[in-house]
């Protein structure tokens, strides 16, 4: 099991942003991802800076960290682009980018470039779209396709990316049509749980469904006739009904971590705590956690080693 970090892209460069990257990297995190988002829920108001350029900021100030987006969406991106960028992001890391895509939601992504929201079945249209065509620029030197919503025309994306045959996708996804492009296009899959239970559910409720998640993910590998096996599962704390008292000790989130290693989950990220946010937590329990829970989390039968 690995371990890592969510460091949302609100601190200015030189006012704590650099520095937070840097000891992610110092903790040991496997991964540090950021939200690739205009704006996002509570920070709307707030100081909030791009994704893309955040992490090939970061990606000058470390030199082991795994770095991605957890997640990225068609809501304001284009494939053709977005490979572009992607493509000179994992050039600048070295090969370190790990790119989190979904379908995107109803959110103020959703309508800040004019448009009407889209309707579920017209997200799932548009990802259904925009994964397969990202494949193919990120793995092809020039990509000529016309679709019903993305299109490329000769789009060259030569050397490609350093990661052969291209940097690896983590789709996010809970519907049958979402898992179905993570057993084709995926090297893992994220979820959050299931968001009706963050309300009113209880921790067990919330375990038993992401079984379930996880039971129509190897449904879906077993009819694109891929081995589940060689999927990585990603699971993004902070949305079950749990919250954030996994990260209130160490003990609590070995519990935590553990019980969710049972459920196959090969990858944890949790939040750098943020004062007055969703993720107010102690800044020196999260440090211990790096630090410490893996090393007992490995002694736990069906748990995992660093």
């Amino acid at each position: 099991m690995r371990l890592s970090t969510v460091i949302l892209p609100i601190d200015r460069w030189h006012e704590g942003g650099r520095d937070a990257w840097a000891r992610a990297e110092e903790l040991g995190f496997h991964t540090a991802y950021t939200y690739d988002h205009l704006s996002w829920r509570s920070f709307r108001d707030r100081t909030w800076f791009g994704a893309l350029p955040t992490l090939t900021a970061a990606a000058t100030t470390t030199s082991r960290l795994r770095l991605g987006t957890l997640v990225t969406s068609p809501n304001f991106r284009h494939p053709v682009t977005l490979a572009k960028e992607l493509i000179s992001l994992d050039d600048i890391s070295g090969g370190r980018i790990t790119l989190g895509i979904g379908a995107g939601g109803s959110g103020f992504d959703a309508t800040a470039l004019g448009q009407e929201a889209w309707t579920p079945k017209e997200r799932a249209d548009r990802f259904g779209e925009f994964v397969p065509l990202l494949d193919r620029l990120l793995t092809e030197d020039a990509v000529t396709q016309h679709g019903t919503h993305y299109s490329a025309v000769e789009a060259r994306n030569i050397p490609g990316c350093v990661q052969r045959p291209r940097l690896p996708f983590a789709v996010a996804a809970t519907g049958p049509r979402g898992l179905r492009l993570a057993a084709r296009h995926g090297q893992a899959w994220v979820t959050t749980g299931d968001p009706k239970l963050y309300e009113s559910g209880t921790p067990e409720q919330s375990v038993e469904a992401l079984r379930e998640q996880s039971e129509k993910l190897a449904a879906a590998c077993e009819e694109t006739g891929r081995d589940a096996s060689g999927l990585d599962r990603i699971l993004l704390t902070g949305f079950t009904p749990d919250r954030n008292t996994p990260l209130e000790s160490v003990d609590a989130f070995v519990d935590f971590a553990g019980r969710h290693a049972e459920l196959g989950f090969t990858e944890i990220a949790v939040h750098a705590p943020i004062p007055d946010s969703d993720f107010d937590t102690d800044p020196a329990v999260y440090e211990r956690i790096a630090t410490e829970a893996l090393a007992q989390l490995g002694g736990r039968p069906g748990g995992f080693t660093p």
